[in-house]
């Protein structure tokens, strides 16, 4: 195969653009995944999360009615939260889970996060991986 210089420095030039295209695209890509350190869970001392999205256990969206967006649930720094239930709550980064217990109840639910920011918090039912509660912070 025989390519002249002209021909071999456009190709070089077109896969360069796409390496930078790629590379651009990936970067600013989801926050999925990324679990950062329990401070952005309660920010400074406490702050107040609502309803973004929601997902089934099939993974299509739910419809959110407005009292449903327009629920907020807020975490403490000292290990409380509030909303429409509260309880005592346990963060472990290592296993990316959170574990709340309301008030009154010795049961507990534990949730799997996949993502935590400080805008965003996805939390997924370990028993149905395509359930997931998307909130963002207020």
């Amino acid at each position: 195969m025989n390519l002249s210089p002209v021909s071999f420095r456009s190709y070089f030039a077109s896969l360069l653009s796409v390496v930078a295209l790629l590379f651009i695209v990936s970067s600013c890509g989801s926050d999925k995944g990324k679990v950062e350190g329990v401070n952005m869970l309660y920010g400074s001392s406490s702050k107040v999360w609502v309803t973004d999205k929601q997902t089934n256990a099939a993974g299509d969206k739910v419809k959110q009615d407005a009292a449903a967006k327009d629920q907020e649930i807020s975490f403490a720094s000292n290990g409380t939260y509030s909303g429409t239930q509260s309880g005592k709550y346990v963060f472990d980064q290592t296993a990316k889970t959170i574990t709340m217990t309301p008030e009154g109840s010795t049961t507990s639910n534990t949730f799997n996060i996949e993502t935590l920011t400080d805008s965003k918090l996805t939390l997924v039912n370990p028993n149905s991986p395509e359930s997931k509660l998307m909130l963002k912070a207020k």
